[in-house]
């Protein structure tokens, strides 16, 4: 049979063209290399699927600091609001949580997989499972179709590439449409890993002595070689046995990768603002008052009222006081180097974990090449992008779900169009 549109990939952005494209009656087989559809997807948000972020245009664009600006096209086709409309029509209730989140309130991706796998099966779209694509065949400057590993050749003049980055590797996403991509005429961008564990080996990561402790409300900052700083992230974050994780580390991880680059250094410095929104000036006023108010109590113990306990002794190293000293012999020059500590506690950090182990890839098809109206390739006819394959990422918490959806809606519209 010859098909309208072939879909390639069915995660996220695939299973949105799918809905996209058959709706406007286009006949639509979807293709996928697993044995289960939208593998990814049931693993966001901690397996609860945190499918939209409910935050205004503008804001959601900020949070996408990999090139949210080209989705402006796509959003005005389907947004969040379209989003959060699509699922509650077909009977999803959502619930919104902090920063915007939205999430099943069954807390439960399952229920948002199955929900999207119906919808596509009740459109009338073919799925074929457990189908690796060997590659896009092309004819004459457009699109002629698909060749299976199999050795099947499926024909169709419009093909949509939705078959993900390289990140999470075991749900499929293993980078197989960047050489289709480059087939077709296209340039990739350098692929790196983003929302990805920092690494570091400073003594007190080596050894150990901070692994578990969460850290919360704190803020994370990122310098340059220069020391400028590069971005500032506040909210949660976790040391562990390998460097520091957690929300605010992940979304400082780009622009560790890219300082990196630019610098061509061995390692980068990270910060730690164990109380941020207060002054140095005010961090040592409101310590040296603790310690006023009980002045025989060792240094090390008055700390604990208002810092991590496993942290007291390295700030306490590293302002050279003593753990047993008390508010009498306080030496003020080391009270004054313990709150710089406090405001700016460093870290070197090396780099990140691998792209396989990152949440999302950064790189990809390279966006200038893309019409971003349409997902439609300016390489080659019939070819369409959407999804993380494109050069395009965000934050965790709905965005890049958000692009996934919106990519994928407009390129099975105007797939089906065309």
């Amino acid at each position: 049979m010859k098909y309208d549109v072939i879909i390639i990939g069915g995660g996220s952005a695939g299973l949105m063209a799918g809905i996209s494209a058959s709706k406007q009656g286009a006949a639509v087989l979807l293709l996928d290399k697993g044995e289960k559809l939208g593998r990814k997807l049931g693993i966001s948000g901690g397996g609860r699927c945190n499918v939209t972020n409910n935050k205004n245009i503008d804001e959601l664009i900020q949070h996408i600091p990999g090139n949210g600006r080209f989705l402006h096209s796509s959003f005005s086709n389907f947004d969040n609001r379209d989003i959060i409309a699509f699922f509650e029509k077909l009977g999803i209730r959502l619930k919104e949580e902090d920063n915007g989140r939205m999430f099943p309130v069954t807390d439960k991706a399952k229920t948002v997989v199955d929900t999207l796998i119906g919808q596509v099966r009740k459109q009338g779209v073919d799925i074929r499972l457990n189908s690796p694509v060997d590659t896009v065949l092309y004819n004459d400057g457009r699109v002629a179709g698909v060749r299976l590993r199999s050795g099947e050749k499926l024909d169709s003049r419009a093909v949509i590439v939705a078959s993900g980055g390289k990140s999470v590797p075991h749900t499929g996403s293993t980078g197989d449409g960047y050489a289709w991509a480059e087939a077709a005429g296209h340039t990739i961008t350098e692929l790196f890993p983003t929302e990805v564990p920092l690494t570091s080996n400073e003594p007190f990561i080596t050894s150990k002595e901070l692994q578990g402790l969460s850290l919360r409300d704190v803020s994370l900052s990122v310098w340059n070689a220069k020391g400028k700083r590069v971005v500032e992230h506040r909210g949660d974050m976790i040391f562990t046995h390998f460097g520091l994780s957690g929300p605010i580390a992940l979304r400082c991880s780009q622009f560790v990768v890219k300082a990196l680059k630019q610098s061509d250094a061995k390692n980068v410095e990270v910060s730690v603002d164990l109380m941020p929104g207060k002054s140095a000036d005010e961090v040592y006023s409101e310590t040296l008052g603790l310690a006023e108010s009980d002045p025989k109590k060792t240094i090390k113990n008055v700390l604990k009222a208002c810092l991590p306990e496993k942290m007291i002794p390295l700030l306490l190293r590293g302002a050279e006081l003593a753990e047993t000293v008390t508010y009498d012999n306080l030496p003020r020059q080391g009270w004054m180097k313990l709150a710089g500590l406090i405001k700016r506690f460093p870290i070197r950090v090396y780099g990140t974990l691998s792209i396989e182990d990152a949440f999302v890839t950064g790189g990809g098809v390279n966006l200038k090449e893309i019409d971003p109206k349409t997902m439609e390739s300016k390489r080659m006819s019939g070819l369409y992008f959407c999804g993380e394959i494109l050069d395009i990422h965000g934050y965790t918490g709905g965005y890049n779900i958000t692009a996934a959806f919106s990519t994928g809606y407009t390129a099975g519209l105007n797939a089906a169009m065309k």
